[in-house]
């Protein structure tokens, strides 16, 4: 018997979670549904097609690595349910046909369904919305910590779900240290910059043409979003402050979120413009053309917050009826004005040994501009949402502290 069999009572599952029991109380079988309930009044309702995709063995999960095998162009009215029982234990137990074989499903694995746990929202905190009352400074974290304890990262990894954003501190000021840390969390997404960029802005470099990018500059970035020129932008960003010496060039934050929340509730015509109205993003550079045609405030996504594409560098054309650039315009300035007024925006220094991390399609960032000497070098690297979630979820379940692990009570399953 493997160690998952004897962690489940011996009753494989489709996954590789271990599930505490679960007994079901009741089982009945009608049509094309099996219905199931709990002694606490939870029901889930299965239809025999999705328990049959399920099943360990005749066809349907691989026992090695629990993914489906069976096409769905394979399932036949021929499969059928002879008998629906339950075992002593309180788990589901099946009597397929023509195989006549058997199938147990474990009442904990069910019950993770019937509680939602399955679900996307599951086991990660609920995203809350912040201005600069709420939320004065950014959370901090010991970046050392999160590199040798899981339930260090896992706080972070909550703070980065939860905020949008953190700041982890005492990192070493030594290059490529950002990939230590991407080690710990997931892949690095790669762009035209590279896996891992370097921000060196020095202001004797301001308006040189031979810069790639604003932020090589001493310049002003005005509150904004990486890469919206991409059909789905980095999900997160972080910057490694390695030496900063300059006059100025403080850090600023913004949560997009609380943003959309304003414009919904004070400028509801504003965020119609914003969210429906297009542009055309575009990277100008020699070798690359980058571009993508989307709204300010995107909700295409599948996610609850939208995306946020707001780098106006790289915002080249309205991409909309003639009638309607002129409004959008006034829109996207109450937008940006919003977006740097002190009541959402967070001011701060970066000093070496930071690295500043945030949520890159939900807050907006950016950096006041340069007034005397001194260079500021950080080092960035993207990292996507899906793997920030992911590893969050895995953390979540083991080392976590009380995130909402259920997202729905019941449902139907199939």
């Amino acid at each position: 018997m493997t160690q998952m069999q004897q962690v489940n009572n011996g009753v494989d599952v489709p996954d590789f979670y271990a599930y505490a029991a679960a007994p079901l109380a009741a089982v009945e079988h009608h049509g094309d549904f099996i219905h199931l309930s709990w002694g606490d009044g939870q029901r889930l309702h299965c239809h025999r097609f999705w328990l049959r995709e399920n099943a360990l063995g005749l066809g349907g999960i691989d026992p090695a690595t629990r993914e489906g095998l069976l096409d769905p162009a394979d399932l036949t009215d021929a499969m059928t349910i002879a008998a629906a029982d339950l075992t002593d234990q309180g788990d589901l137990s099946l009597l397929w046909q023509p195989e006549a074989q058997r199938c147990t499903y474990h009442g904990g694995w069910l019950r993770h369904i019937a509680d939602g746990q399955h679900l996307p929202e599951s086991w990660l905190p609920k995203p809350e919305v912040w201005d600069a009352q709420i939320l004065p400074s950014p959370p901090r974290r010991s970046a050392p910590d999160a590199l040798e304890s899981d339930q260090d990262l896992c706080e972070i990894m909550n703070d980065l779900i939860r905020y949008g954003v953190c700041v982890l501190e005492r990192a070493p000021s030594e290059e490529g240290f950002l990939n230590k840390l991407a080690a710990r969390i997931g892949p690095v997404r790669d762009s035209n910059f590279g896996a891992l960029w370097d921000v060196v802005a020095d202001i004797s470099l301001a308006g040189d043409s031979k810069t790639n990018t604003t932020a090589n500059t001493g310049l002003r970035l005005g509150p904004h979003t990486d890469l919206p020129t991409r059909e789905i932008p980095p999900g997160y960003q972080f910057l490694h402050c390695l030496i900063n010496e300059a006059d100025g060039g403080e850090s600023t934050l913004t949560d997009g979120a609380a943003l959309v929340q304003e414009l919904k509730t004070h400028h509801p015509a504003d965020y119609e413009l914003l969210s429906t109205r297009r542009w055309v993003f575009f990277n100008r550079g020699p070798g690359i053309d980058h571009r993508w045609s989307a709204p300010i405030i995107d909700t295409s996504g599948a996610h609850a917050l939208p995306t946020l594409r707001a780098f106006y560098p790289v915002r080249a054309f309205p991409d909309m009826p003639e009638g309607d650039v002129a409004e959008a315009y006034e829109a996207l300035r109450r937008f940006h004005k919003l977006a740097d007024d002190p009541r959402f925006e967070l001011t701060f220094r970066l000093g070496a040994g930071d690295i500043m991390c945030f949520d890159n399609r939900r807050v907006m960032h950016g950096r006041k501009g340069f007034s005397g000497s001194g260079k500021r070098h950080l080092q960035g690297v993207y990292i996507d949402r899906d793997e920030i979630l992911s590893r969050a979820r895995a953390l979540n379940r083991g080392h976590g502290p009380d995130v909402d692990r259920k997202s729905e009570m019941g449902g139907t399953a199939g």
